[in-house]
């Protein structure tokens, strides 16, 4: 019933900041929710994807292999990425820059703008977490100025202001500055355990990535056989 009198008392300033605090709130916990969803599958992800990786025959069969493990689509466009590269050979095609260089150099390419794909995604939300946090505390202190400013004001033209005619409207001004923190600190404590959840992911994916570089680059002489798994008995060529 509080709520209500408040509600029906204040003007449109105060109302659309009520208005402006509950979307945010809304969107922050809509975020959260799905983060929390997504960083608790792709730090299970990373465990299955790397294991299911490494222990594949071939390249070409841990590209088959890891869309049941990676749903969240973190390491599969990696693997996609280099052996496209490492299996393009068609000298006839028309020479451009895309193709130009090392293997090495091609596979440094594919592998970043991969990655920086996938890191994209897990970042997603994390902007309008720290706007919120940094920006709700501010909202909420612009209702309360404005509500002690209009209640204030009401007083003003009702002759003799007393302590108690004061505190009642004051003290309804002051919930927009508790509910401006009560919206912020939700948003900031999930981006600062979001951000370090990320930061984990990002550091194996970074790993995976660098170490399936060097495992290509080395083994470019040989990757049609190594790799691709056509010619087993060819494999023993990197040592000679």
């Amino acid at each position: 019933m509080d709520a209500l009198h408040w509600w029906r008392q204040g003007d449109a300033v105060t109302q659309g900041t009520a208005l402006l605090l509950l979307a945010m709130s809304v969107a922050s916990w809509v975020v959260i929710f799905w983060k929390m969803r997504l960083m608790h599958r792709a730090t299970a992800d990373v465990a299955r994807c790397t294991a299911a990786f490494w222990q594949a025959p071939s390249l070409d069969i841990a590209a088959q292999r890891l869309p049941f493990f990676d749903r969240e689509a973190l390491f599969l466009p990696l693997v996609v990425a280099a052996n496209s590269v490492a299996n393009q050979s068609n000298p006839g095609a028309q020479a451009t820059l895309a193709t130009s260089g090392s293997l090495s150099q091609q596979l440094t390419r594919v592998l970043r703008d991969a990655l920086h794909g996938a890191l994209g995604r897990l970042q997603w939300g994390q902007v309008l977490l720290a706007t919120v946090g940094s920006t709700a505390p501010f909202v909420g202190l612009l209702g309360t100025v404005w509500g002690i400013y209009h209640a204030l004001s009401a007083m003003a033209g009702a002759g003799q202001i007393t302590i108690d005619r004061v505190a009642g409207p004051v003290g309804e001004a002051l919930v927009m500055t508790a509910a401006g923190l009560a919206v912020a600190i939700p948003a900031v404590l999930a981006y600062n355990v979001f951000g370090r959840f990320i930061g984990r992911i990002e550091a194996d994916l970074e790993g995976f990535a660098r170490d399936l570089r060097e495992l290509l680059a080395d083994t470019a002489p040989v990757q049609g056989s190594a790799l691709g798994g056509s010619e087993p008995g060819a494999a023993g060529s990197v040592g000679a």
